[in-house]
């Protein structure tokens, strides 16, 4: 029986955030979680999308295979060292060479009573808009 690949290749996050504040030793931050249980590694390009201005590009991140890599969106930077920004809401676009699979974590650590939140992205290329 031939094996089916699990993931896709393109994944859309349309809610992000990054809070500007923290309260605690808990920084609010998002991550976008990389599970990559293929064979090859997955180069994993990311792209962030605003309500008043030009996408930013060029987030690159390797996952290798069988493994799982959690990118914290307030530390990533592109090749021009440019992260993305906090107190703006943002999308996501995540683009890999392999099949992987996509969740994205909010911490949100504003006030003191945290809150977590966490979804499965939305496996585009398996659409039919």
């Amino acid at each position: 029986m031939a094996r089916k690949s699990v993931g896709a290749r393109l994944w859309l996050i349309p809610d992000a955030y990054l809070p500007e504040k923290s309260t605690g030793s808990l920084k609010s931050h998002e991550s976008t979680c990389v599970l990559n249980l293929g064979p090859r590694r997955a180069v994993v390009k990311l792209e962030a999308y605003f309500e008043d201005r030009e996408p930013l590009t060029g987030f690159r991140v390797v996952c290798p295979p069988r493994r799982t890599v959690h990118i914290r969106l307030d530390q990533l930077r592109n090749g021009k060292k440019r992260g993305i920004p906090a107190a703006v809401p943002f999308a996501l676009k995540v683009e890999s060479n392999v099949n992987i699979v996509v969740q994205h974590t909010r911490l949100d650590s504003t006030q003191s009573a945290l809150a977590l939140m966490t979804t499965m992205a939305f496996p585009a290329d398996r659409s039919k808009f």
